[in-house]
């Protein structure tokens, strides 16, 4: 598994109390959070509007559960994707 790691601040800003594993994020939370950022922006929602719908649905357990799969579709495919799976999880 590989990780993707954000840009450390200038020693400057730099808190002594924060590891620099504080900023090590899994490809597949990466995954989630650009999914979670792709849905939001093509249905005009909020962050929290779209979190809420991807937990109460469980759509963050199915991304993670299909990342090798899903993680090479494009971001249009994969809002239409999780539409079709909201919506099958809500006439359940």
């Amino acid at each position: 598994m590989s990780y993707w790691i954000a840009k450390p601040k200038p020693d400057s800003l730099r808190s002594p109390n924060i590891d620099r594993r504080d900023f090590i994020i899994s490809d597949t939370a990466h995954f989630k959070v650009f999914c979670l950022e792709r849905y939001k922006s093509e249905h005009h929602m909020k962050g929290h509007e779209a979190f809420r719908l991807f937990k109460e649905y469980g759509v963050l357990d199915y991304l993670t559960s299909f990342y090798d799969v899903l993680h090479s579709f494009g971001d249009k495919y994969l809002v239409s994707d999780i539409d079709e799976f909201i919506a099958a999880r809500r006439t359940v």
